[in-house]
């Protein structure tokens, strides 16, 4: 899509705030309107629109996106989309540790411990953690509970999660994330930890380190998003 719009302003919103291209107001793919609950995200969008270039990279809109998603795809029928999302309990990245070598399950033990812990103790639950890649079933408080923390999520929220669980493969550090439990560098650095081990191991391979910062900027936009839905 090419740049069609001069001016991308704030404007009031029912239901919250809304964007105006030219004093039209914008649109999701699906012809709702965009208007979100919280200003500090739609000056976000704003921002997004007006830095845009003649020829518009949806990549380098990523709360526009996000907004859509939460709109269009989240709000019809968030009790699904947050079931969905729950699922990751039953398979957190966290409860999965290397068997070997020493250092990989030393680091995972000193970056993956702090988030099940915090876990523990916000959610009143335990984990079942095993070595290998073998499924491990968790206990049922645990998978209820966690579902239960999904589901009080508003469409907006969900829409920031679901991108932080399927990047970072775990439930509980995307929880982390939302209740801002811990800064967003070490549950990345958490999420990351064994793309960026083999990464170490193996040499810079240039498609697995543009891959991993695209993972990485696709983390931070979500986390962004949510920080300016608080």
């Amino acid at each position: 899509m090419n740049r069609f719009w001069t001016d991308a302003a704030v404007a009031a919103s029912d239901g919250g705030w809304g964007v105006t291209l030219d004093g039209k107001p914008l649109r999701t793919p699906a012809r709702a309107a965009l208007a979100v609950p919280a200003e500090a995200l739609v000056r976000g969008i704003v921002a997004e629109w007006a830095g845009a270039d003649t020829t518009v990279d949806p990549r380098a809109m990523p709360l526009t996106g996000l907004a859509n998603a939460a709109i269009d795809r989240v709000a019809p029928d968030p009790a699904r989309f947050a079931a969905d999302l729950a699922k990751y309990a039953e398979a957190d990245l966290l409860c999965y540790r290397a068997e070997n070598p020493a250092k990989l399950v030393a680091a995972q033990a000193a970056e993956w411990d702090p988030l099940l812990a915090w876990a523990r103790r916000r959610f009143d639950v335990d984990f079942a953690v095993t070595s290998g890649i073998i499924h491990v079933a968790q206990p049922t408080a645990t998978v209820v509970r966690l579902g239960h923390a999904v589901a009080a999520l508003d469409p907006f929220r969900l829409a920031g999660v679901s991108p932080l669980v399927t990047i970072g493969g775990s439930l509980v550090a995307a929880l982390a994330v939302v209740e801002e439990a811990m800064p967003i560098e070490a549950i990345w650095s958490a999420v990351s930890l064994v793309e960026r081990w083999q990464i170490e191991q193996w040499g810079d391979d240039a498609e697995a380190v543009a891959a991993l910062a695209n993972r990485r900027a696709d983390f931070d936009a979500a986390a962004r998003f949510l920080t300016l839905l608080s």
